[in-house]
């Protein structure tokens, strides 16, 4: 009898696996309308995103202007990593930061709990309800200033140093995007967790720079406890063929991998994580 109803099990799970990605695009659409409401705002919001991570850029801009190069790369070399650093925090921190970030409140108040009786993934409709097109003053001046990083860098392109550089780059997107989703995970644990934000976007900004130029110590937490390097310079050094400190030849096969890794290792302690939360009662 059990073996009869497997495939009826099977089919009815596949029924609805398509419901929920149906619901997906309605979630997101539904977000969107409402941060559309007021565009004009919407939009100046955004130019003011441009215009601060701008300043940032310019910053170092006035250091190569001293110094010449950064830790062995010129203007277009790190103008490449910043815009590869920013792109791929802004896509993979669209689909995590904002969600993730609320979820400690959902927590403290016992709102999460209606997210666990509704017929779908807690995760999914935490991240789809929530999308953040906020983000897109980042991506217009991350592509902006990677196209023109792309092509004035010293660097002679091929198909296949293409594909490494746009594998690299979802990879880092996924690499974000779990990091963010297992410090918000936290809070189904701690209660509280957005302090550890504060941690995260610390060595975050480090990544804008070359992996380096710092100390030893640093750049092991860089590669490891915290690798937000694997996500930067890690895999625009290995493009580019810099020297890549600890990481050596391996620094781009570890660039194309952490992202998928991360992935793995988020949805275990995403899974770990709901099995401790014991709900608005405790």
């Amino acid at each position: 009898m059990a073996l009869c109803l497997r495939p009826h099990h099977r089919a009815g799970r596949l029924i609805v696996l398509v419901h929920h990605l149906r619901v997906l695009p309605l979630l997101v659409r539904m977000h969107v309308r409402s941060k559309m409401e007021y565009r004009g705002a919407f939009w100046l919001d955004r130019l003011a995103q441009i215009l601060s991570y701008g300043s940032v850029f310019a910053t170092i801009g006035i250091l190569l202007a001293r110094f010449d190069t950064l830790g062995g790369w010129s203007w277009p070399e790190l103008a490449l990593l910043f815009s590869f650093q920013l792109l791929a925090y802004s896509l993979g921190a669209a689909m995590s930061f904002v969600q993730l970030r609320e979820l400690e409140e959902l927590v403290r108040l016992g709102t999460y709990d209606t997210l666990l009786v509704k017929p779908f993934s807690p995760w999914a409709y935490l991240v789809f309800s929530g999308l953040n097109i906020g983000y897109a003053g980042h991506v217009i001046l991350a592509v902006a200033l990677m196209a023109w990083a792309v092509l004035s860098v010293d660097f002679t392109w091929s198909v296949l140093s293409a594909s490494f550089f746009i594998a690299a780059l979802i990879s880092a997107t996924l690499l974000t995007g779990a990091l963010i989703t297992m410090i918000g995970a936290t809070a189904l644990i701690w209660v509280r967790s957005n302090h550890l934000f504060s941690i995260f976007f610390g060595f975050w900004e480090l990544t804008r720079y070359p992996l380096n130029i710092f100390p030893g110590g640093i750049q092991t937490i860089l590669i490891t406890a915290v690798p937000l390097a694997l996500s930067s310079s890690v895999p625009v050094g290995a493009l580019l063929g810099k020297p890549i400190p600890i990481l050596g030849d391996w620094a781009g096969p570890a660039s194309l991998v952490a992202g998928p890794i991360w992935v793995l290792i988020s949805i275990a302690y995403w899974r770990y994580a709901t099995g401790k939360y014991q709900g608005a009662g405790g």
